[in-house]
């Protein structure tokens, strides 16, 4: 059966949005979450990925950048280093420099070379809390776009961002919307550290998530989350 689309998909919550997205959109025979192993700290969210993947029945790939690590230098690829987040106009040390720009081009030759049009990128570019993060911005995916349908001569290639201009708070709503805000919380990496669940409460990931979950729980005490919010 021909694929629809390509879902970069790390194993996080966003990705894993955009996936059940992509699912509903065109059914799981049409789907491909695509992985990437690049040396990150929390390479757990490859499991966690595989095991969403699974859930959704959707087919998984997992292709290998071991030389990001080795060209730039990223908390997210050495761990040697603290996490920091960045101060006020400067990227967080979370940083990890054209990684999704990489991510984007090798996802879309990927999918070309399948005759495939289109790839989902859970990129969200309006919270505060992804300050510093050039790639996620909408002027950043439409340069890469035009970029991409050069590479393929093809003007009807797609990149599609359906969270990126949401917030984490409206993204959890959405899964809830979707029946999966459970699962998704029960079984995604958000963490840097690679902890489950609510995460290391420390990371700027976590503290970002924690804090919408707590929005989350306010604004809809009703819904049963799979464990006590903390931040």
């Amino acid at each position: 059966m021909k694929k629809e689309t390509v879902v970069v998909h790390s194993g996080g919550m966003d990705s894993s949005i955009c996936l059940a997205l992509a699912v509903k959109e065109f059914g799981c025979d049409r789907v491909v979450s695509l992985s990437f192993d690049y040396g990150q700290r929390h390479r757990v969210e490859l499991e966690a990925a595989k095991k969403i993947a699974l859930f959704f029945q959707v087919e998984h790939e997992v292709l290998p950048l071991e030389a990001l690590p080795l060209i730039q230098q990223s908390s997210l690829t050495d761990k040697s280093l603290g996490i920091k987040k960045g101060l006020a106009g400067e990227p967080p040390n979370t940083m990890v420099l054209g990684r999704n720009g990489l991510f984007i081009h090798l996802a879309a030759i990927y999918a070309f070379s399948r005759g495939i049009h289109r790839i989902d990128l859970g990129v969200i570019g309006t919270e505060d809390g992804n300050s510093g993060y050039r790639d996620c911005s909408q002027e950043y995916i439409g340069l890469m776009e035009k970029v991409i349908r050069l590479d393929v001569d093809s003007d009807d290639f797609r990149i599609h961002t359906p969270l990126i201009r949401l917030t984490k708070l409206a993204t959890l709503e959405l899964a809830h919307s979707l029946s999966v805000l459970s699962y998704l919380l029960e079984n995604t990496i958000t963490c840097y550290e690679g902890v489950g669940r609510q995460g290391c409460l420390k990371c700027p990931s976590c503290v970002l998530r924690n804090q919408s979950l707590l929005q989350f729980a306010k604004a809809y005490p009703k819904v049963a989350l799979p464990f006590q919010i903390e931040v």
